[in-house]
């Protein structure tokens, strides 16, 4: 099917998104205008003359003020848009209505955990409390490929290696030293890891007897740890390490896969690479998807404080409680004194790929990405890495930058990801899998190796974002039972765990 020319996505916008590659002088059906240059997919029209200093409106929200006169039929752009002043009303928990009932409840095929938790996956995984360990432990897990540790323990999916760049050089105490401390022990409990096996080197600030504490830090016992200094250097750790992984093994190995209710199902939420039509397919879709998820008792995770920002009343509007509202503005105003003391702004989002996809300002691409969280309320707003403990739709602070993102949504407990991309991204997640939604059909085609799913057919073939969240949830469903990712056949996930790192490197 031909694509019509351009959406306009609410009544009051002065803006109009076109739908396919427009000419110079083209004629927009229904539209008293012609083009004054070629326009790409994806950007921007003005649909009637916006003056210097008025408002540009797409959603029917605030995107940023025209920075020169612009005539009906532009492209509107970094050229003569930008940011202006914004005002946003709250209006806390003024529109938090329930999601209807479901009438059939869904199971999936998982690994049912001591701790109560349901895993999608069953690995065995080998944490480090620092980067002076990371080598080692990925000598550890070598080691057990080349042996074929593995064949005799069908039900184990793999061997990951967590190894990261810090845990020393670090205050021992305050913002930094607690996030990551949650990080490594998100993960350590994680469902989605049958059995753990930390590695320290003895030294570092983030010692293994804080992370595992005075009682057992997984329910089900599959725990061992070390250190290299301890254990007498590496070769021997190593051979430490080789036996005690074959014990974890055997008891990682007793868990089978059996019917679990979808409401067991933790997803986190990502956007990456967007494009102009991120907020027009793919997010609203996985917002679509997000809603029948919660409806059935599951989890999704909207994150990403970075790119939120400006269109946060959206969501305190949804919000439960003010409280809960109020939770996330104290997120934005600390992430608005963040960048301000290390010398950055708010507005450093769109990035240049982001741009040269249609999106300008922050205001634009935040609307858009929000729409990833569908319309259920807001039940709660966490720390990065904190233990979702409230079922439902909730928000967890952190960084734009993706990899950093999902690695405190998996410490979270996420034990799904869903990410969307216009440009297109190639990245995977252990020990959760990842689905790869393209927004577009174009670039669907081009990284079809990559992408698992698109929804460029909402513009291209008219398909619903009703029946396009349903086509995602089932889509889920399969790859929480066992069904392989595109990102997991390829072999993703060794370089993706980025804790973040705030405070100073010492």
């Amino acid at each position: 099917m031909v694509p019509t020319q351009y959406i306009r996505l609410h009544p009051t916008d002065n803006v109009v998104v076109a739908l396919c590659d427009l000419p110079d002088a083209c004629a927009l059906d229904g539209l008293d205008l012609t083009l004054s240059q070629p326009i790409t997919q994806g950007h921007k029209i003005a649909t009637r003359a916006v003056s210097a200093g008025e408002n540009i409106v797409k959603y029917g929200q605030i995107i940023g003020q025209a920075k020169a006169d612009i005539a009906a039929g532009d492209h509107v752009h970094i050229h003569n848009l930008g940011m202006g002043a914004h005002q946003q009303d709250y209006g806390f928990a003024s529109q938090n209505t329930p999601l209807p009932a479901i009438t059939e409840t869904r199971q999936f095929q998982g690994f049912h955990r001591a701790d109560g938790r349901v895993g999608t996956r069953n690995y065995v995984g080998i944490v480090t409390s620092v980067n002076c360990s990371g080598s080692v432990a990925r000598f550890i897990a070598e080691a057990a490929r080349n042996e074929g540790l593995l064949d005799a323990f069908p039900n184990v999916d793999g061997i990951v290696p967590i190894v990261h760049g810090t845990g020393c050089g670090m205050a021992n105490k305050g913002v930094g030293f607690d996030t990551l401390f949650r990080t490594l022990k998100g993960y350590a409990q994680h469902p989605n890891f049958g059995g753990i096996l930390m590695i320290g080197l003895g030294c570092e600030i983030m010692q293994l007897a804080d992370l595992v504490g005075d009682r057992p830090i997984r329910a089900d016992g599959a725990l061992r740890y070390m250190t290299i200094q301890h254990e007498g250097g590496t070769r021997r750790t190593v051979d430490k390490g080789l036996a005690e992984l074959r014990g974890i093994l055997e008891l990682a190995n007793q868990a089978t896969r059996a019917p679990a209710p979808i409401s067991a199902i933790t997803v986190g939420m990502q956007c990456g690479g967007s494009d102009g039509y991120s907020g027009i397919t793919a997010n609203p879709a996985l917002g679509a998807a997000s809603d029948l998820l919660v409806r059935q008792g599951g989890t999704t995770i909207l994150s990403e404080t970075s790119e939120i920002y400006g269109a946060e009343h959206l969501l305190t509007r949804r919000a439960e409680t003010q409280a809960i509202g109020e939770k996330l503005i104290a997120r934005i105003q600390w992430w608005e004194d963040y960048t301000a003391r290390n010398d950055g702004e708010m507005d450093n989002n769109p990035s240049p790929g982001n741009k040269r996809g249609g999106l300008t300002t922050i205001l634009e691409k935040s609307l858009g990405a929000v729409a990833k969280g569908g319309s259920a309320p807001l039940r709660d707003v966490y720390l990065y890495g904190e233990k979702i403990d409230t079922p439902g739709f909730v928000f967890m602070d952190s960084p734009g930058y993706d990899p950093c993102s999902v690695t405190g949504q998996v410490a979270s407990g996420a034990n799904l990801i869903v990410f969307t991309t216009g440009r297109g991204s190639v990245s995977g997640y252990q020990p959760t899998p990842c689905i790869k939604v393209a927004t577009n059909s174009e670039m669907y085609a081009r990284l079809s190796e990559d992408m698992d799913l698109n929804c460029g057919d909402i513009v291209t073939d008219g398909v619903s974002i009703d029946d396009k969240g349903a086509e995602m949830l089932e889509l889920m469903i399969r790859v929480a039972s066992g069904e392989r990712t595109k990102s997991e056949e390829l072999g993703f996930g060794g370089v993706e765990f980025v804790p973040w790192q705030i405070g100073a490197v010492m």
